[in-house]
């Protein structure tokens, strides 16, 4: 395995990275520095206790991405590729075959959990393979043009809809463009916004207010067919809570 490390500044020096705590920023170096040859860590609560990191540090880099989980507990860095090039006669593949079979490499170098078999999916690079492959299927959806997602229009409907006033970053469009890929249309995004301001203004999570959650990493990200399908709670209804911690 490689000795050496590299970190993009593409990742580590985003506004949306900044604005983790010290703690949770450490550990996702922790982390790459960690890792094997392919983005994979083994004992990630392990290297959690070294870095002097806590559980909501590693949920936040799960919630915001830029780790992928297995049920195996073992995690992937889901840039590596963007950070690391290991040169073929360094290079050591990981041992975590199972988990790495479940991943995609992005065209722009990001892995992605597979949600179906890989054999059938379009426009995405192949693991596993000694040439990337990108191969064509019937069965899913092909990458939609940037040129026909309104991102500009969701943005400016998020601000106002909850006194923000978030940037159009490739870091929010990376949210929208993944669930617009899903077949969703401009009025689920205004659906899924109506709903959690209705839900999360005026209230308090972990002591913190739950306004804070409303931003484009939380909304258009892995829950957004949850919030789409949720009816507004009213005020005196408990809130509940997903396995990360964070509200639904």
């Amino acid at each position: 395995m490689a000795q050496r490390r590299m970190f993009s500044k593409k990742i580590v020096e985003t506004d949306f990275f900044m604005e983790m705590s010290p703690t949770a920023k450490l550990l996702y170096f922790y982390l790459n520095m960690s890792a094997d040859d392919d983005g994979f860590v083994g004992n990630p609560k392990t290297i959690k206790l070294i870095s002097g990191a806590t559980d909501d540090d590693l949920k936040i880099l799960i919630a915001k991405q830029f780790i992928i989980p297995f049920d195996s507990g073992v995690i992937v860095i889901k840039d590596w590729k963007i950070h690391n090039y290991i040169q073929k006669d360094r290079y050591n593949q990981t041992q975590y075959l199972d988990e790495k079979k479940q991943l995609l490499v992005e065209e722009n170098g990001t892995y992605t959990k597979c949600i179906q078999d890989v054999s059938s999916l379009d426009t995405q690079v192949r693991l596993g393979k000694s040439k990337d492959r990108i191969g064509k299927s019937n069965n899913t959806m092909s990458d939609k043009s940037d040129d026909v997602i309104p991102y500009s229009e969701i943005i400016s409907y998020l601000n106002e809809k909850a006194g923000r006033s978030f940037k159009t970053t490739e870091a929010h469009k990376r949210f929208i463009k993944a669930r617009w890929n899903e077949d969703y249309k401009l009025d689920d995004f205004k659906r899924v916004v109506d709903n959690k301001v209705a839900d999360w203004t005026g209230k308090t999570i972990n002591g913190q207010p739950a306004e804070k959650y409303l931003q484009p990493s939380t909304l258009f990200g892995t829950k957004f067919d949850n919030y789409l399908n949720q009816a507004p709670m009213h005020q005196e209804q408990a809130q509940p809570y997903d396995d990360l911690g964070l509200p639904f």
